[in-house]
Parts: C-alpha cells; structure tokens; sequence
C-alpha cells in the first residue's frame, strides 16, 4: 500500500491495482481460519471485502457476484459464479479472451492455479446473428 501511494504522491503512479488472497495471521505467527481478500488501487486505497473485481469486472462482474454470493457457498458453486461472471464480461468486451484462469488460495499456504482454459460461450442468440439492417433500422446503433 505504502509504495502504491508514495508512487501516487509523486505523481507517477503504478496504474495497478492488487488484490491479495490468503489467510489472516495470528499473534503469534501461527496461520487463523479466517480468510482475507483485500485490494489496493493505484492511488493507495486498499480496502477488504468478501467479493471484489478489478477494472471493467468491478463495473459489470461485481453486481452481479454480489447479487448471487453467499458466504455458505461451496467451491462449485463459487467457481459456476466466477465463470459465469466472466463469461458475461467475455461477451461485453470486444478486445477480450474467453480463456481464463481460476487461482484458490489454501489455509495449508498453497496456491493452485488452475490451467488455462476456455469459456463455454454461446453465439447464436437471435440479436447476434441478424443483420441490423433487417430489424428495421438503418444499422446503427
């Protein structure tokens, strides 16, 4: 946090944000059972939440994932969650991939990322596939 705003201060900042996943840390050094997801933006704002998404996912994904998060979910549910989230942000951004990678973070202090794959998406709904022009309009939006 402190270089993130120290960078900002200077005004040259990192254009990062971070979000950092892990388990909170006891007195006395020990690993708690409490999980801690926590962001820090590039000017040094860095706050917690159970559910958090950068840049274009905070605007589209995070509504979403809030609507549907429970603190009782299991890791299907939560990873079903993630993806379906992901693939609405596949479908609003032009520039975007639809392969992706899902990171879990273990109370053990283990990381596993899963492989690179591939969203299931789904690209013959109606308003994808007729031409603009034949809906009565001129083409545009």
């Amino acid at each position: 946090r402190a270089v993130m705003y120290n960078r900002r201060s200077k005004m040259n900042p990192l254009w990062n944000d971070i979000v950092v996943a892990g388990f909170r840390q006891n007195d006395d050094g020990s690993t708690s059972e409490e999980p801690f997801l926590g962001i820090v933006d590039k000017i040094g704002t860095a706050y917690e939440d159970d559910i958090l998404a950068t840049g274009f996912g905070g605007y589209i994904a995070l509504p979403l994932m809030r609507e549907k998060y429970r603190p009782d979910m299991e890791e299907g549910e939560a990873r079903a969650l993630l993806e379906d989230s992901l693939r609405i942000l596949f479908y609003r951004d032009c520039r975007a991939l639809n392969r992706v990678q899902i990171a879990k973070v273990t109370r053990d202090g283990g990381v596993l990322v899963s492989d690179p794959y591939e969203l299931d998406t789904y690209w013959d709904f109606k308003g994808f596939v007729t031409n603009k022009g034949e809906m009565g309009t001129d083409g545009g939006w």
